[in-house]
């Protein structure tokens, strides 16, 4: 007879959860599922439930990965006017960023800001970060709360300013981040920030001028207000570069667009559990 289920809360996932092992893990599922074999990933577009009362949504996110003998389904609330809770796309930062990127601004304060100040700093070696917040009181807390160096900036402008790699992680339904002040060449990671159709955080002069990459064309299409609302066609899904099929341009200005996926949530929980279960069976 099976057991009970087994719960783990956030402080067991942060010990056991690494990005330099999450990492590969990411980038083989989502090359699995931009090869659409139903027999290695069957994972529809997020199901959305609006929650008018509380300005929010809830989204469902269900996945089978019938090879891995995965089946795995996460519920996500976000709000109009608080963060959201999915984890943050590496493999992004992996496959489209400059290797000599020395510049890292964040906008943005929010748990999301947190992880990725994280994962970015774990998986590459920046001169200088920077970040920003609506608030000063804001931007300076995530100043003293992080591991490391990094610049409270006043604006936008000066926050994105000469930055290789820029993470937009805000709570913005009107773009925030405009073309004419990112350089050319560098990569946008437009996490969670603007998940709905009608929600963006960056204008059209970025969206056009950029290479746009997005974990699911599908999803992109349906959610992501930045392409829908720009008109921006998507070049490639991260997964279809990981196959070799599309180009990774390095060399140009790329904007990848995230959005959460099932997929990514069933890999980490898998390697959560695996990793619960190396450290319980010790003797």
């Amino acid at each position: 007879m099976a057991g009970p289920p087994v719960v783990l809360w956030q402080q067991e996932v942060e010990g056991l959860l690494h990005y330099r092992e999450l990492v590969p893990r990411l980038e083989e599922a989502l090359g699995k599922f931009s090869r659409r074999d139903s027999s290695e990933v069957i994972q529809p577009v997020r199901t959305t439930l609006t929650l008018q009362k509380h300005h929010g949504f809830l989204g469902l996110m269900p996945t089978y990965m019938e090879n891995d003998g995965v089946l795995s389904t996460k519920f996500v609330c976000f709000y109009k006017r608080e963060d959201g809770s999915s984890l943050p796309a590496v493999q992004a930062t992996v496959l489209l960023m400059r290797p000599e990127a020395e510049v890292l601004a964040i906008l943005g304060t929010g748990k999301q800001a947190f992880s990725h100040y994280n994962a970015f700093t774990e998986m590459f070696s920046f001169k200088e970060v920077r970040v920003w917040s609506r608030t000063r009181q804001n931007a300076e807390r995530f100043c003293r709360s992080v591991s490391g160096p990094v610049t409270a900036c006043v604006s936008v402008q000066e926050a994105v300013r000469g930055a290789d790699a820029i993470v937009t992680v805000t709570r913005c339904t009107e773009p925030v981040l405009f073309g004419q002040w990112v350089k050319p060449g560098a990569h946008v990671a437009a996490a969670v920030g603007a998940c709905r159709p009608d929600w963006r955080e960056l204008d059209d002069v970025l969206m056009e001028a950029a290479v746009v990459y997005a974990d699911s064309r599908e999803g992109a299409m349906a959610e992501s207000g930045d392409v829908i609302l720009s008109g921006a066609e998507v070049f490639a899904e991260l997964g279809e570069v990981i196959n070799g099929t599309k180009t990774a341009h390095r060399e140009k200005t790329t904007v990848f667009k995230s959005l959460g996926m099932g997929v990514e949530d069933a890999v980490s929980a898998q390697l959560v559990f695996d990793q619960w279960k190396a450290k319980t069976s010790q003797p």
